[in-house]
């Protein structure tokens, strides 16, 4: 149930120095706001984020953690506003599994649960030119109307050879990337002849992600991690680092890269 949907900014009273004046503007920052996970009314863990598509958030969040092992239904999560805090309440009938977690080295702290959790290798995926990738790139940080606004989030958007499906933001990397996955489970949207575009750099846990819905290519305008690059190799996916103008940087699985 949604009871309030938040702005992800607001406007605040600053003093802005230009050109050896001081004068009093209003300025767009980016909310953060603290995210409450409960099971059956139990706090299970909590998070901070961009208060926007809550729901989509915390169903790739916890599809991709693998973190029920029963039956769940997302229409029927329970979404309640509050102005210190969002509370999502998920009734679920099954186990919940929870194990030790790791707090990962992405902004706002990711936060991963350690399971020997199958992943599926990635054997195929789209074959794309250089040319459109430069093109979807270019669309995809014109899109990021929350970071132009405030310069203060992160964005994530899954494409394929014809444009954006979805484009998401947040101030964590992470939950950006779990925003889209977790819209993609809500729609019925398949990742495995995809592409996932992001702002910041490719650590272990976002080639993870990706991973774990065999989304073929990960494409970034920063670095990839060795550990994301080990992942890489060993899962089949395509690294694309340094997507700067017409330039990029391939660091694994060329093959679906077309330069010709």
């Amino acid at each position: 149930m949604f009871v309030n949907q938040m702005k992800p900014f607001r406007q605040i009273k600053i003093r802005k120095f230009n050109d050896n004046s001081i004068k009093e503007i209003k300025d767009p920052i980016a909310v953060e706001q603290k995210l409450r996970i409960f099971v059956n009314g139990k706090e299970i863990l909590s998070l901070y984020c961009t208060p926007i598509m809550i729901r989509e958030l915390v169903v790739g969040f916890l599809m991709t953690e693998g973190i029920f092992n029963g039956v769940w239904c997302a229409e029927g999560m329970d979404i309640e506003y509050k102005e210190e805090e969002i509370r999502v309440n998920i009734a679920v009938e099954g186990e919940l599994v929870l194990d030790k977690h790791t707090i990962t080295s992405g902004c706002v702290g990711g936060i991963t649960f350690e399971k020997n959790m199958e992943e599926i290798p990635v054997k195929k995926g789209p074959f794309i030119s250089a040319i459109k990738l430069f093109e979807l790139f270019e669309r995809f940080q014109k899109a990021s109307k929350l970071y132009h606004l405030t310069g203060c989030v992160h964005s994530a958007a899954l494409a394929d050879r014809e444009g954006i499906v979805i484009l998401t933001e947040d101030i964590g990397r992470h939950n950006a990337v779990d925003k889209v996955i977790g819209y993609c489970i809500i729609e019925n949207i398949p990742l495995n002849d995809k592409l996932m575009l992001v702002s910041g750099r490719l650590s272990s846990e976002m080639v993870t992600k990706c991973s774990r819905w065999a989304l073929p290519i990960l494409v970034s305008r920063t670095a990839p991690t060795t550990k994301a690059l080990e992942i890489a190799h060993a899962r089949g996916i395509t690294i694309i680092g340094f997507l700067r103008g017409r330039r990029f940087n391939i660091y694994s699985h060329p093959e679906r890269i077309l330069v010709s």
